[in-house]
């Protein structure tokens, strides 16, 4: 098997459970669904994305990934002072993903958020998820 950047098998396997969706193949579709949850799990949470990341599974499809997420603001005492709210688009391009952050820019923390999510997106699958 070739090496598959997290965000292409994410797409692939996004488009297999919506065409056993369409075909009725409920098995499959449950297969498929469990293998999104397993990659979806291994986007943004905790430090800072302390409620994680979802995909947004109607807007996402074969040219493009729409995730929805949040980051946990600190202070400069350390505190925790707020929420900010970011749906992050992910559109593949020859030279790799080109990544959007809709939202507040508290601190410039929408750059921030496209670094992370390049990162994860370009890597490849981790070994220990299921097939």
């Amino acid at each position: 098997m070739r090496n598959m950047t997290l965000a292409s098998d994410i797409v692939n396997t996004l488009v297999a459970r919506k065409n056993c969706e369409k075909s009725g193949n409920v098995e499959w579709r449950e297969k498929w669904a469990d293998r999104l949850d397993s990659l979806v799990s291994e986007l943004p949470s905790g430090g800072g994305f302390d409620a994680g990341t979802t995909l947004d599974e109607d807007k996402s499809g074969p040219t493009r990934l729409v995730f929805q997420t949040s980051f946990h603001h600190m202070n400069d005492g350390g505190m925790y002072d707020g929420w900010t709210a970011h749906t992050v688009t992910v559109v593949p391009t020859f030279t790799g993903l080109d990544v959007k952050v809709s939202g507040a820019n508290r601190s410039d923390i929408k750059d921030y958020i496209a670094e992370v999510f390049v990162s994860l997106l370009s890597s490849p699958v981790p070994a220990a998820l299921p097939c």
